[in-house]
């Protein structure tokens, strides 16, 4: 049986209001599709981005988590994550230092894919977008 879709707009109290036509998250049949999230501060979204590749990807897994907690799922129900690095050469070691914080149980790692970009909105060193699936949500 397909459930109909539903289209996730956290509060500005969790991440950063959109600030392009798309939802925060859609969910449809088990599944959530986390739009990618750059590390804006959700109590400043206006504010200056924090320094280093490091706080900078703390801070998109804190706004991921909000999105997939919202939603009623956890970081625990991620099937793939998808990362992008504006410096990826000089970058890569030092994100994976805080992904591992995220995803560390070797018998329930997401897939992956990391790509190197030459630029990404607000300048920013990292965005991270992942997908979610929970047979409970279907």
């Amino acid at each position: 049986m397909t459930q109909d879709t539903l289209h996730h707009f956290v509060p500005n109290a969790s991440p950063p209001p959109p600030s392009a036509m798309y939802s925060h998250a859609v969910q449809a049949d088990g599944w959530l599709y986390v739009t990618g999230q750059l590390p804006t501060d959700p109590d400043d979204p206006t504010a200056e981005l924090r320094d280093g590749i490091e706080a900078q990807a703390q801070l998109c897994f804190e706004n991921l988590r909000r999105i997939v907690d919202h939603a009623g799922y956890s970081l625990d129900d991620t099937l793939f994550v998808r990362i992008y690095l504006s410096d990826y050469d000089n970058d890569f070691a030092a994100f994976n230092r805080v992904y591992v914080e995220h995803f560390n149980n070797p018998q329930k790692l997401p897939s992956r894919t990391t790509v190197g970009v030459t630029r990404l909105g607000r300048k920013a060193l990292v965005e991270i977008d992942l997908v979610c699936f929970n047979p409970k949500h279907k």
